[in-house]
């Protein structure tokens, strides 16, 4: 028996996802919580073999309480659960230890072949989710290379930290910065600073 756990702040999408599972032969609907704190509470007197997790939490994003759960129970598998289907949230899932990510709108079906992909040991990647990766991975050979420095210096900008004050964090002078900030943008191919921190999120360069 294959025993899941919900992490998930809205307990509609919570019962939704429990009602599609109660009549799997195989699988446990153990329950859910509707923070991470809860869920952490929850594991540390309990055990589940699967997390389905959602990733927008009222008190923890889920990328972090995967980072969590995977470092005080690396037993247990976690499957993203989310509406947002941006690579950048796919991408940090998986590198927080994540087996899988799955969208809110998947059906009996595919939540089910999820679960017993990520039990066996498995990745498991709905459709979207791959091809979004697929996508951003082939993106990255466009991307012209940054510099160490020139990555400091864009998520600093991204932070909404002023040349001036990025200066004084990097030991270096403004002119130094003002020259990172013009390389950027014409690396990127960016006509200003907003474009420039929509794009660098959009496509996980920070």
């Amino acid at each position: 028996m294959i025993k899941v756990f919900i992490t998930d702040d809205h307990a509609i999408a919570a019962e939704g996802i429990r009602s599609l599972l109660q009549h799997e032969k195989d699988i446990e609907c153990l329950g859910y919580a509707p923070t991470a704190a809860a869920c952490l509470e929850y594991l540390a007197g309990n055990t589940a073999d699967i997390i389905l997790m959602d990733i927008n939490m009222p008190d923890m994003s889920g990328i972090d309480l995967c980072k969590a759960v995977k470092q005080q129970w690396p037993g247990i598998a976690v499957l993203g659960l989310s509406t947002y289907n941006q690579n950048s949230y796919v991408k940090r899932m998986l590198e927080s230890g994540a087996s899988g990510y799955i969208l809110k709108n998947a059906d009996k079906r595919e939540l089910s072949e999820a679960i017993h992909a990520v039990y066996k040991g498995n990745t498991w990647l709905s459709e979207e989710a791959e091809k979004i990766l697929k996508d951003y991975n082939e993106g990255l050979s466009k991307f012209p290379v940054l510099t160490r420095r020139e990555k400091e210096v864009l998520a600093l900008i991204a932070e909404g930290f002023t040349n001036p004050e990025i200066a004084q964090q990097l030991f270096v002078s403004q002119e130094t910065i003002d020259s990172h900030r013009k390389n950027l943008l014409a690396k990127l191919k960016m006509k200003n600073t907003a474009m420039l921190i929509k794009f660098a999120v959009e496509n996980g360069l920070i």
